[in-house]
C-alpha cells in the first residue's frame, strides 16, 4: 500500500496528495515547484524516465513512498542511491501503474510524454483518481475511451496545457451547449511567417528557440512545426465535447491570450496571462480554488496592443495533417501522433531535416488502413506498426 510521504502537515490545512508521471520533465519539475511553493500538497509517488540523479533529489526532498522508472537497470541504480530512505522503487509498466493507482493520492498528474501514458491513466481513472492532464497522446489517440471512462467513474479530467486550461477557465460557470466556437491560440513558434523553402533550411538549434515559452525539446519542435497545435485541436474536441468545425486556430504571437471561447450570442471570453506554465498547473491542482502565484504580471500599458494572424496550414503542414487525421478519426490520430513522435526523434538526432517531419507523417497516413474504434491494444499496435514502417524506410 502506498502511504503519503513523511512530513505531512497535521494542522488545520487540508493536505492534498498527488502522484506524478514524468516528474523530471518540464511539466513534472514545474509541478513540484508549485508543490514546494504552497506547502499543502503531499507527493505520494513519482515516475520518471532516465534522469536518475534528478529523481533521487526529488525523492529526498518530497519523500514519496513509491518511485518508478522504465528500465530495470535504472531501478537497480536508484535503489542503491536511495537505500537509506523508505521508498519502494519499481520499474516498467507495472511501476507506472503502481504510481497511477497509489492509494493515498487523490490526483494523478500525467506529465509523461508519449502513448506510454495511456494505460496508467486508464488505471488511475478506474481507481477513482482525478487526472491533471498534460499528456497529449492520451486524448489524441484514446479520447473515445478516456472521456466516457472518466464519466463512468466520476473523475475529473483537468487540463494542464495552457491553451486547454484557458478554455476550461473561460467555460467556468458557462453552459457548454452554448459554445459557438473555440478559438485556440498559437504563438506561431520561431518560424512564423517563413515559406516552405525557408523551412527546408532551418536547423535544430533554430527550432529549439521558442520566442515565448520554455518547454522540453520535443514539444518545442512540435510548436515550431505547428504539430503541437494540431494535437491540441484533437484534445480540445474531446475535452470540451465540440465538433472540429467549432475549433478555430488563431495565431497570437505574443502568447498573452492563451485561448478564447465564443458563445452563441457572439460574446467572447478570453484568458490572458504571462507565458508561465505554473499557472495552469496550479489551477488544475487546486481547482476550483485560485491561489497566489508569484511571478510577472501583465502590464497592459506596456503591451500597448495584441496582434492576431491566421495560421498558414499550407506551409506548416502539421496543422493541416492534424485536422485531416481528426476528421478521419479511428486509429488515424494515432498514426499522425506516432509518425510525428518518431520523426521528431530523428530530427533531434540530426538524422533528418525539419520538413522531413511532414513528409514522414504524410507517408504513414497515406499507407494506414483505419480501425474505426480502436481499443487500447489496437492503439498500441498501430503505434508499433508506424515505428516499424519508419525504421525500415528512414532508419530512425
Amino acid at each position: 500500500m502506498c502511504r503519503g510521504g513523511a512530513g505531512a502537515r497535521k494542522d488545520e490545512v487540508e493536505v492534498k496528495t498527488i502522484s506524478i508521471l514524468g516528474s523530471t520533465g518540464s511539466i513534472g519539475t514545474q509541478t513540484l515547484e508549485v508543490v514546494r511553493a504552497n506547502g499543502d500538497i503531499q507527493v505520494a509517488a513519482l515516475a520518471a524516465g532516465r534522469n536518475i540523479r534528478l529523481l533521487e533529489q526529488q525523492i529526498r526532498e518530497f519523500r514519496p513512498r513509491i518511485a518508478a522508472v522504465w528500465e530495470e537497470t535504472d531501478a537497480k541504480a536508484l535503489r542503491v542511491a536511495v537505500a537509506d530512505l523508505p521508498v519502494e522503487v519499481l520499474c516498467g509498466m507495472d511501476g507506472l501503474k503502481a504510481v497511477a493507482v497509489c492509494e493515498e493520492a487523490q490526483m494523478l498528474v500525467t506529465a509523461i510524454v508519449g502513448m506510454i501514458g495511456i494505460v496508467p491513466t486508464i488505471e488511475a481513472i478506474r481507481a477513482g483518481k482525478d487526472i491533471a492532464l498534460a499528456n497529449k497522446e492520451t486524448l489524441v489517440t484514446a479520447g473515445h475511451i478516456i472521456m466516457p471512462l472518466a464519466k463512468e467513474y466520476g473523475v475529473r479530467i483537468l487540463p494542464v496545457d495552457s491553451e486547454h486550461s484557458a478554455i476550461f477557465q473561460a467555460l467556468n460557470g458557462e453552459n457548454r451547449g452554448e459554445i459557438d466556437r473555440i478559438l485556440l491560440t498559437a504563438s506561431g513558434g520561431p518560424f512564423r511567417g517563413m515559406t516552405r523553402e525557408q523551412l527546408a533550411q532551418v536547423k535544430l538549434e533554430d527550432a529549439l528557440k521558442h520566442p515565448n515559452w520554455a518547454m522540453g525539446q520535443k514539444i518545442t519542435v512540435d510548436s515550431a512545426s505547428m504539430v503541437n497545435k494540431g494535437l491540441e485541436v484533437m484534445e480540445a474536441r474531446w475535452l470540451f465535447g465540440t465538433g472540429l468545425d467549432q475549433i478555430q486556430v488563431v495565431v497570437q504571437p505574443q502568447s498573452i491570450i492563451h485561448s478564447m471561447v465564443q458563445f452563441v450570442d457572439g460574446a467572447v471570453i478570453a484568458q490572458l496571462g504571462t507565458p508561465d506554465m505554473k499557472l495552469p498547473i496550479q489551477y488544475a491542482l487546486y481547482y476550483p480554488e485560485r491561489r497566489h502565484l508569484a511571478g510577472e504580471r501583465l502590464d497592459f500599458a506596456k503591451i500597448g496592443s495584441i496582434a492576431f494572424e491566421d495560421p498558414d496550414p499550407e506551409t506548416f503542414l502539421g496543422l493541416k495533417y492534424a485536422f485531416e487525421a481528426a476528421r478521419v478519426g479511428g486509429s488515424m490520430p494515432t498514426v499522425f501522433n506516432a509518425a510525428n513522435e518518431c520523426a521528431v526523434a530523428g530530427f533531434l538526432k540530426r538524422k533528418i531535416g525539419f520538413t522531413d517531419i511532414y513528409g514522414i507523417i504524410r507517408y504513414c497516413m497515406d499507407r494506414h488502413c483505419v480501425i474505426e474504434a480502436p481499443d487500447v491494444e489496437e492503439i498500441l499496435a498501430t503505434e508499433r506498426s508506424v515505428y516499424e514502417m519508419i525504421e525500415s524506410r528512414w532508419n530512425i
